[in-house]
C-alpha cells in the first residue's frame, strides 16, 4: 500500500560523521607536518650544497675563461663570493638568505682548521691563496633547527685538481656513489 507521507530521506553527514573525519585529517596532518618540516630543512641543505658546489665550479671555469687566479671566497653561513685575485673584480656572488635558512656551514682546509678561500689557476687548478691562508678543502653542511638524526647531512670536498665533489659523511665509504 503506497504511504501519502514519504518517508524523509537523510541528505549529507551525521554530527558523529563529521567528527570522525575532523579527527582522522588531524592525526594525518599532525603527522604529515613533521615530516613536511624535515623535507623543507633536507632540501634547504642540499640547495646550498648545490649553491657552493656550483660556486666552485664556476669559479674553476672562469679561472680558465679569464685566463688569471680566480678566488671563491666563503660568507657567513652558505653565502660566497667568485672575484678575480689579481684586481679584485667580483664574477658572481651569494647571499646565505637565498633558499637555505638554517644551515649550518663549515669550511675547513686540509688540516682540519678553519678556512674560507679556495685560489683557482689559469688551468683550474688549486694554487697558493694570495694572503697566504690555507685552501678551502671541505665544506660541511647540516641543518640548525633538525635533530641530527633526522638532518641529511652533505660534504662538499675539493681536489687538488680543482675538481668538486659533494657526498654524504653519514654513508659507509664503498657503499653508495654518494658516499665520502
Amino acid at each position: 500500500m503506497l504511504s501519502a507521507f514519504h518517508k524523509a530521506r537523510q541528505h549529507g553527514f551525521s554530527l558523529i560523521e563529521l567528527m570522525i573525519a575532523i579527527a582522522i585529517f588531524s592525526i594525518t596532518l599532525t603527522f604529515g607536518v613533521s615530516s613536511y618540516r624535515t623535507w623543507v630543512q633536507n632540501t634547504q641543505i642540499r640547495n646550498a650544497a648545490e649553491s657552493i658546489q656550483n660556486g666552485i665550479q664556476r669559479a674553476r671555469a672562469e679561472a680558465v675563461k679569464r685566463n688569471t687566479n680566480v678566488a671563491f671566497t666563503m660568507g657567513v653561513n652558505s653565502s660566497w663570493q667568485i672575484s678575480v685575485v689579481s684586481d679584485g673584480t667580483v664574477i658572481d656572488s651569494r647571499s646565505s638568505g637565498e633558499g637555505s635558512k638554517n644551515v649550518t656551514v663549515s669550511a675547513i682546509d686540509k688540516d682540519g682548521n678553519d678556512a674560507t678561500t679556495i685560489t683557482l689557476s689559469n688551468l683550474g687548478a688549486i694554487v697558493a691563496n694570495a694572503d697566504a691562508s690555507e685552501s678551502l678543502a671541505e665544506v660541511d653542511l647540516d641543518s640548525s633547527i633538525l635533530d641530527p638524526a633526522d638532518s641529511r647531512d652533505l660534504r662538499i670536498t675539493i681536489g687538488l685538481g680543482g675538481i668538486v665533489r659533494m657526498c654524504d659523511p653519514n654513508q659507509a665509504a664503498g657503499s653508495s656513489p654518494t658516499a665520502c
